[in-house]
This record gives structure tokens, sequence and C-alpha cells, in this order.
């Protein structure tokens, strides 16, 4: 057990502490503002410094899509077929990748990692700690939720082939062949009328709410198409970038459960989806109540620049608050996980970082990060 003290806590629930908080198993065991600690106690002085909860990045493809070796580090497309439910990420995540480290080192403690948007149906995702050689051993939930993609990605990566899906119509139409034949499939099983079937499956556990869906889907209208989707099926869902949400904040707001990914928005206008990309997204969802998170979608952007986006985010109009939940229990409630992480609360699992000076400002530095109440990054003199 040891304590921290003396220091300036931004809880991640939009409240901030002067005072001390206690790691005891792992788990915050105590947090206030003034606390009487036993005179043989391990503690650490955190004067003049800033705490926050360890930053939680919603959707990446850390470990699948290695930095610096190319095409044998690019594990994050199956692109065999244009749906491809039966892939797993977490079969294809190398936790000694180069991005894991970037991420302690910068903070992020927990990210969902999902495959890549070439498929109208692309697998199953998982949430993991950032630490770890064995990447069983640091998973938070898995599965965390089944991917899927509209708009150009799939188009293009299979359209170009002269397969289907070709147009818009043609992913939605896909979309929805694999929806029912799960169905279908639910109901055979239940009779005992065929056998298994991985990938149905795994579509399965959507239609069954176990598990969301998790659509990649950067327009307008292809957001509107996707939760027409969501409401036919009656499935639980998130929309993945959301980069023309802003165009539809009134329909949003008319959505049950709906939580929204917005980002990368510090990458380029790569594509015609992107072409009204910008902070003002983020901005109208926040102020219209639609909860949101902030990705970087590593490594179109650098986990490393999580913290970069959020202070972006409060240039362009968010507050600090606002920002920092986004990257924290936002987050950890947009991937399931907000019982165990997200916020520096009794009980929860001990991530955390200690800043230099405050976190919105670019000039201060991740002194220290732990995860599970263990020191993974300490900066070097």
């Amino acid at each position: 057990m040891f304590y921290i003290k003396n220091a300036k806590i931004f809880t991640g629930t939009e409240e901030i502490i002067e005072g001390y908080f206690s790691v005891k198993d792992g788990k915050f065991s105590e947090v206030g503002a003034t606390v009487s600690i036993p005179e043989d106690a391990k503690v650490i002085d955190a004067t003049g410094k800033i705490i926050t909860p360890g930053l939680i990045d919603v959707h990446t493809h850390l470990g699948v899509h290695e930095e610096g070796i190319g095409q044998p580090g690019q594990d994050f497309n199956e692109t065999s077929s244009e749906s491809t439910p039966q892939v797993r990420a977490i079969d294809g995540i190398n936790p000694q990748e180069q991005g894991f480290d970037d991420a302690r080192r910068f903070g992020v403690t927990t990210v969902q990692i999902m495959p890549g948007s070439a498929n109208v149906v692309g697998g199953e995702m998982s949430v993991v700690k950032t630490v770890g050689k064995v990447v069983d051993e640091m998973i938070v939930k898995n599965p965390s939720g089944l991917k899927a993609a509209t708009g150009e990605n799939p188009k293009r990566f299979h359209g170009g082939k002269g397969k289907m899906p070709t147009t818009r119509m043609g992913v939605a139409a896909r979309l929805r062949e694999n929806l029912v034949e799960a169905q279908n499939y639910i109901e055979k099983r239940e009779k005992g009328e065929c056998g298994r079937d991985i990938g149905l499956e795994q579509i399965a556990k959507v239609l069954k709410k176990e598990i969301p869906l998790r659509v990649h889907a950067h327009r307008a209208d292809d957001i509107i198409t996707v939760l027409r989707i969501k409401n036919e099926f009656n499935i639980p869902l998130t929309i993945e970038h959301c980069t023309e949400g802003h165009q539809i904040v009134d329909f949003l707001k008319k959505q049950k459960d709906l939580r929204v990914s917005i980002g990368p928005t510090m990458s380029t206008r790569s594509k015609q989806e992107l072409a009204d990309k910008g902070w003002h997204t983020i901005v109208a969802l926040m102020n219209a109540g639609i909860p949101v998170s902030i990705t970087t979608d590593h490594p179109v952007v650098g986990i490393e620049h999580l913290m970069t986006s959020a202070i972006l985010a409060v240039k362009n109009g968010l507050t600090e608050e606002q920002a920092l939940t986004a990257i924290t229990l936002n987050a950890a409630k947009h991937i399931g996980v907000e019982k165990r992480v997200g916020s520096i609360e009794v009980g929860k699992d001990a991530d955390f970082v200690i800043w230099s000076d405050d976190p919105f400002d670019l000039r201060s530095t991740v002194e220290e990060t732990y995860i599970d109440g263990e020191i993974v990054y300490r900066k070097k003199l």
C-alpha cells in the first residue's frame, strides 16, 4: 500500500480535489482532501504536480498495425473477403510493438484495439491495458465489440475488385444480410439443426446484446444508414469517427443510448468523407449532450497525441472538464469498462498519470504512469 499526497487530482468525473489518494492491491483504496497517513507508510509527495486518471483511447489499431516495419506488421485488415466476422483482433496483437511504449510514455493506460475498416464486417475487438508481454494477461474486456464499416473503405477495397459492395447500397445490404444470416443461425442452433459457425456466432453476440456493433461511419448519410439498421435489428451500437455528426446534431439527439467516438481530427483530409472534418464536430455533439470520446485511430495519428487532441478540442471550444472526460470516464463508458477504469475513485484500478504541470499545456510532460498501482513509465532525468 502507498499514499500520494499534496496532489491536485483531476478525478475524471469533472471534479478536482486538492488532496491525496492511497493504492492497495492495485486499486484506489482512499481518495480525499485530508487523511491521517500512518508513520511507516510509503508516501509520494506530489506537491506542485497534477494527477489524472490513465488516459483511454477507444479506437486504435495498436499492435495489429505495427509502426516502422511495413507489410509484415499490417495485421489489421483481413481483405480476403468483404465480410470477416470470424476474425479476432486479439489474435493479431503484438504487445511488444513500439506503440505500446509510446502509449505509456504519454499517459495512455487503456486502449480498445480493433480490426480495420476495409470490410463490411471486420471482426471482434478487445480492450487491453498498455503494459505486458502476453496479450491474454493484458485484457480488460474481450470481446468488447464487433467491427463494421460503411462508406468509401469497403467500396474501394472490394468494389475495386469488381465484387459487391460497389455502392453504399451494397454496403448496407451486405450488413443486413450478415445480421439476418446470424438471426437464422441462432434459431437453427437452438433447434439443433446446424453445426457451429464461428463468424455467425460472433455476429450473434451483437443480436443477443452481449457486445455492441461498432461502425466506422464518417458521412452524415452513412451515419443515418447505420442508425436505421440499428433500429431495424434492435442492436447495441456505437458510431466510430462520426466526422459529419455536427451536420445532424438534432437527429442524433433523438437516438437512444447512442455513444460516438470522434477522430482522428488531427489527421489530414485524405479522402472525400473527411472534407468537413474539424474540431467543430466534437464541440457540437458534446454541447448537445451526446456522449463523446476522442480517438487518435492510432496509427493514423500517433497514440502519443491523444492528450494533444484533447488540448486542441479545448482550443476550439470544449471546456477542459469536457475534454478530459472524453479521454477518461466517457471513453471508459464507450467501451464498457467504466466499473474498472476511467476515473480516480475508490475500488477502481489504480491507473493514473503524474504530470509535471497542467496537462492542458503542451509544454507539460508525463513524469510517471501507473497501471494497476505499478509504475510502468518514469521520465528520465
